[in-house]
């Protein structure tokens, strides 16, 4: 982790770029804040068209969190078969998935209170 604090707007800013960078789609901001003993502020969703595009997504968002920020994420999994890749930035989570897994999933649902918000797919 760097020295200073990253704030939470820089790095959901960067984030995002991170995936635009490799055309992740569906992006959606989920804000937990309001959510009583949630186990972070927000959720970033995105997903993949295959588990080349999923790991390239991941690649693109450290790359640029930590040229921007110099931060890194604190936990990352998932990249083995890269259906459903978690990126831990602890107060940010990000979740990369293709598209079928996150339709399985749907933890847009399964968060139902949060406040969301839906980035447009670049074109």
């Amino acid at each position: 982790m760097a020295n200073k604090k990253v704030s939470k707007d820089e790095l959901l800013v960067n984030i995002i770029k991170g995936i635009e960078e490799v055309k992740g789609n569906d992006i959606d901001i989920l804000d937990l804040r309001d959510i009583e003993n949630t186990v972070c502020d927000y959720f970033i969703i995105c997903n993949g068209n295959s588990n080349t595009q999923v790991n390239a997504i991941v690649n693109s968002v450290q790359k640029t969190v930590s040229k921007e920020l110099k931060d890194k994420p604190w936990h990352v999994e998932g990249t083995d078969n890269a259906e459903w890749v978690l990126m831990d930035y602890v107060d940010i989570v990000v979740h990369v998935f293709q598209k079928h897994v996150r339709e399985f999933y749907n933890i847009e649902g399964l968060w139902g209170d949060a406040k969301i918000t839906t980035i447009p797919n670049k074109i």
